[in-house]
Parts: C-alpha cells; sequence; structure tokens
C-alpha cells in the first residue's frame, strides 16, 4: 500500500497510530547529550530514532523482568534453578523453553524447529559444522560479496578447517556492473551452473549494507532441485522485520541475532531455526552431527552426569550450556510485546506503511537522484530496491555523492545525529535509515527527511 507524501504527518498518525510506542524507553535529546534542540522541542523530547536495524529500543518492561531475576539471584541463589520465588516466572532450569513457540511465530516455524542460543555468529558456526560436509567434488559454499565481514572469516574458516583453500573453496554472488544489489535470476544462475561442487548455499535474508530483502522461497526451491546442496540463511536483519515462513519454504537451516528489530537489548542472545527433517535420530548414538554440550542433552539424564550424549530431539539439541537468564528474560520481553500488538503480520504492515512513506518523501528532497549518473552535484541515491515491497524491509540505505569528489556522508552524518536523528553510517558513503513499526512514528520519519534536506543544503553551501 502505497500512502500519498502530501498527507501530512499528523494525519498520518492518526490512520495509522503506533500503539506499541508507549512500550519503549526512547532517547531524548537531554540523554544524548544534544545541546542545540530544535524549535518546537525540548531537552526531553524523544529525538527521532530511526537505528531498529542496529540496535532496537528498550521495552520499559524489559527492566521489571529482569530486576525480578536479580532479586530471585539474591533471595533464592542456585534454587531458582528449580524453585523460582515469583509463582509466575520460570525456574531458570527451562527459561529459554517458553520463547520457543513466541519466536516460532516469528519466523514461521514449529516451536521444535527453534532453538534460541549463543550469538549469531557462533550459532552460524555451529550450523555450519553440521551441514557443511565437503567431499572431493562438493566442497563450495557460496555467498554474497559484501556480506557482514562476520559471516564471511565464519566460510573462510570452514574451508581451512577442512584443509581447503578459501580461494577454492568460496564462491561469492556479485551485482551487475553498474548495479548494487544481486538479482533473483542471477543468483539462481550461478546455482546452476555450479550445483556439481557446490556443499551449501548461505545468504542473508535482508542484506546489511543495501538493505535487500532477498526472495528466500525462490532461492530455497532452486537449491533444494539439488538435493546433495544445503540451504542457509542469516536473518540478522530479517527476523522481526518481515513476515517468515521457514519451515514452508523448507529452509535447511537459519541463525539470527535478537537486539536489531527484536529489541533484545546490545549483545542479545541469539537464535537458530533447523528443520524437523534433520531432527530424525535412529538412537542415541546416530544423529546429526554438532557441537555437542549438556543442555542439548536429554533433559531426563542432564543431571545424571553420564558420558554418553543422547540430543534432544528438534533445535533444542544443538544448545551447549545453559543461557544466560538476562538474556533470555529481555528477549521474552520483547517478543510477549510483538504477540500483544498483533504479531509479525500485522506489524510488516505497518513498516511497510512507514518506510513507504519514508521512500515518497526522500524521492521529493531536491537532492534525490535517480541513479549515480544523474547527480549533478551533491545528492544521494536509494540504493535499497523500493519499487516492490517484496524487496525491502524496514531500511532504506542511502548512497551519498558528490561531484566534486569529497565524500559528504560523515558530515552529513554528523549533522543530523547533532540535530537529533539517530541513524547509523556505514563507511564509505551510506546511511542506513529503518523506522521500526513498534515504536516510531510517521512524525519521526517526516521530521528525519526535513533534518536531512537542512543538512544536506548546510553542506553544500546553500
Amino acid at each position: 500500500m502505497k500512502i500519498n507524501s502530501a498527507l501530512k504527518w499528523m494525519e498520518l498518525d492518526e490512520r495509522f497510530p503506533c500503539q506499541s510506542r508507549d512500550e519503549f524507553y526512547i532517547p531524548t535529546y537531554k540523554s544524548l547529550g544534544i545541546l542545540n534542540v530544535p524549535i518546537g522541542k525540548t531537552e526531553t523530547s524523544p529525538v527521532n530514532y530511526l537505528c531498529g536495524n542496529s540496535l532496537g529500543l528498550m521495552p520499559k518492561q524489559t527492566q521489571i523482568n529482569i530486576n525480578q531475576e536479580l532479586d530471585a539471584w539474591a533471595q533464592r541463589g542456585v534454587e531458582s534453578h528449580f524453585r523460582h520465588p515469583k509463582e509466575n516466572c520460570t525456574p531458570w532450569v527451562d527459561i529459554d523453553l517458553p520463547l520457543s513457540p513466541l519466536m516460532a511465530s516469528i519466523v514461521g516455524a514449529k516451536t521444535e524447529e527453534v532453538a534460541v542460543l549463543n550469538s549469531l555468529t557462533v550459532n552460524l558456526n555451529n550450523m555450519l559444522v553440521s551441514f557443511y560436509r565437503p567431499t572431493s567434488t562438493r566442497y563450495k559454499i557460496l555467498f554474497e560479496a559484501g556480506a557482514f565481514p562476520s559471516d564471511c572469516y565464519a566460510f573462510i574458516n570452514q574451508c581451512k578447517n577442512h584443509n581447503i583453500d578459501p580461494q577454492d573453496g568460496l564462491i561469492t554472488l556479485t551485482p551487475r556492473v553498474g548495479e548494487y544489489t544481486l538479482r533473483t535470476e542471477d543468483i539462481l544462475d550461478i546455482i546452476k551452473k555450479n550445483y556439481e561442487s557446490l556443499a551449501i548455499v548461505c545468504l542473508p535474508g535482508i542484506q546489511y549494507y543495501t538493505g535487500q530483502l532477498f526472495d528466500i522461497e525462490t532461492i530455497t526451491k532452486a537449491v533444494h532441485e539439488f538435493p546433495d546442496i544445503v540451504i542457509g540463511w542469516d536473518l540478522a536483519h530479517a527476523v522481526g522485520n518481515i513476515k517468515l515462513n521457514l519451515h514452508q519454504w523448507n529452509v535447511d537451516f537459519a541463525v539470527w541475532c535478537s537486539y536489531k528489530y527484536l529489541n533484545a537489548g546490545p549483545g542479545g542472545i541469539g537464535g537458530i531455526f533447523v528443520h524437523e527433517k534433520y531432527h530424525i535420530k535412529e538412537d542415541s548414538d546416530h544423529y546429526l552431527r554438532r557441537q555437542a554440550g549438556w543442555w542439548g542433552n536429554n533433559k531426563e539424564e542432564r543431571f545424571l552426569m553420564k558420558d554418553t550424549f543422547d540430543p534432544i530431539p528438534g533445535a533444542l539439541g544443538f544448545r551447549q550450556s545453559n543461557p544466560s537468564v538476562l538474556d533470555v528474560v529481555a528477549l521474552r520481553t520483547s517478543l510477549e510485546i510483538f504477540e500483544k500488538y498483533g504479531g509479525i503480520t500485522k506489524l510488516r504492515n505497518r513498516s511497510l506503511l512507514l518506510t513507504n512513506y519514508l521512500i515518497e518523501l526522500l524521492q521529493e528532497s531536491p537532492f534525490y537522484y535517480e541513479n549515480v549518473e544523474s547527480c549533478k552535484n551533491l545528492g544521494f541515491i536509494i540504493i535499497t530496491p523500493y519499487q516492490n515491497d517484496n524487496e525491502h524491509g524496514a531500511q532504506l540505505s542511502l548512497l551519498f555523492l558528490s561531484k566534486n569528489h569529497e565524500r559528504p556522508m560523515e558530515t552529513v552524518f554528523k549533522i543530523i545525529n547533532q540535530r537529533g536523528v539517530i541513524a547509523d553510517e556505514r563507511k564509505p558513503d551510506v546511511i542506513r535509515f529503518a523506522p521500526a513499526p513498534l515504536y516510531n512514528t510517521f512524525r519521526d520519519v517526516y521530521e528525519s527527511v526535513q533534518i536531512l534536506n537542512e543538512a544536506m543544503e548546510q553542506v553544500s553551501g546553500h
């Protein structure tokens, strides 16, 4: 659905109110130390926080829920593992279990296919241990050029761990000349051309730099035309942002973090999806290989301290250590907010309204250009695909340009930051804006673009 940008933000916020905004703490000019408060604002006014793709804001209930666990630690110590002092709180031994159904609804999975554990890169490495099974002829890993560095490091070292030269073992997908994002048909073509040597395809649901949303269903289906190739997804920028159907799409595995759109706090606990077809075990000695630990062991025998590993069927069997209680509670708090306000489908609809409004305002900017070639002086282009809602999430990535061969992005970023627009930069030339449907308003979007335009005027010397 497109929104007429001629409508004032007040009308838009009246038609599509942010009902969950009061659930969150929103930084203020005072809390951020911004001295030059804009006209019409006070030092206690909330800033325009369009950075949920980097770190989601803190739910107010998080502080309360974490303090309950700190109280339990203070009052009962180790006893809280099995006998929590609060009747409505989960004993620590099972602290992560209530999250499985909540997370399953976010990613479109069966409850037994998901687990919360570790952090994203740890989970990616663990999944590669399970699913990357190179042979003398089938050993290559396919991923996108410009992938998030941590993913790239994981792929490189998986090759090295198997005595494979990364130069030979890795295939990177590169956009066409003059383009910033990948075309689905090109991805499928590379898969078909390399199917005999591919062991695994691992792509992002949404590319962190460009904001491109990949066609997960189509690509997964294409990979499964070749039964010996595994398909995995890094959903760091997709989970809590777009609607997913991992089980229905027959994804083999997926990993994600929780501190972006899931608002679980900095360094929040990660998550995994393992399709149910990999849950079958013939007996305690025959199961999908993995990095094993006692928290993935049969719960009935976990504390018997046996030296035989009998994994729990499903994603829970990939846990290694008991999870951080505080991290789990922080994530649970946010997932309950998702559920309270209608789930991912409803929030995705509101997200599209916000981002489409952002697109229209940016296109009306005197500094907007369709492409690099049309840029006459100082300006920006949107490198995120935006013509189709199925090609982007909340995030838009703006590439800043100057015919004077300068790099204006850092100066622009500094100005908008000092005026209360919180976005994030990706050097050398990109600023990412991501309105989050749980706490952003159309006013946030409108004011952010106005401040961006004023910053561009200041940099251009007008």
